[in-house]
């Protein structure tokens, strides 16, 4: 990553297998903080760690059916913390699915493939880079308006 800093990241998925394989994926890079959670229940409950990203999985009542979807996740997420990057990924090619995920502000959807791992981790490479330079402009701006005020006029 262009940034030494920790990220903490949010997997969401139903699937242990896959969910096990993503874990697998993020902790060979010593700069993510993984946590882990089958049912999008149990992601809002940990909202208050505040996570960088959350990959959210589409489908996530496939193991317990009264459990919510990803899109229901992703509407309790967005009124909890409508600032955090949520990536979601699916099986679902559907391009209406896209579309929804859209709608709640998703950073990206993500069909998972044999490429999806690799375009995770473009995809935050993006989100953290495009962050710290908006926080590097805002910075940059603070410190023109605070000179220009000091200045007589």
């Amino acid at each position: 990553m262009a940034n030494s800093r920790i990220i903490t990241v949010f997997l969401v998925d139903d699937n242990a297998l896959y969910l096990k394989s993503l874990e697998v994926s993020f902790r060979s890079k010593p700069y993510y903080d993984i946590k882990s959670f089958t049912t999008g229940e149990l992601c809002l409950e940990e909202l208050s760690l505040n996570p960088d990203i959350i990959i959210l999985d589409y489908y996530l009542n496939s193991v317990v059916p009264e459990a919510m979807n990803g899109l229901e996740t992703l509407a309790k997420i967005r009124e909890v913390n409508p600032k955090v990057p949520v990536i979601v990924l699916s099986v679902e090619e559907n391009p209406e699915v896209a579309e929804n995920c859209r709608k709640y502000e998703a950073v990206e959807f993500i069909i998972k493939d044999e490429l999806s791992f690799s375009k995770l981790r473009e995809i935050i490479t993006i989100v953290f880079i495009d962050k710290q330079e908006k926080e590097n402009l805002i910075s940059h701006l603070k410190r023109v308006l605070n000179n220009s005020s000091r200045e007589p006029s």
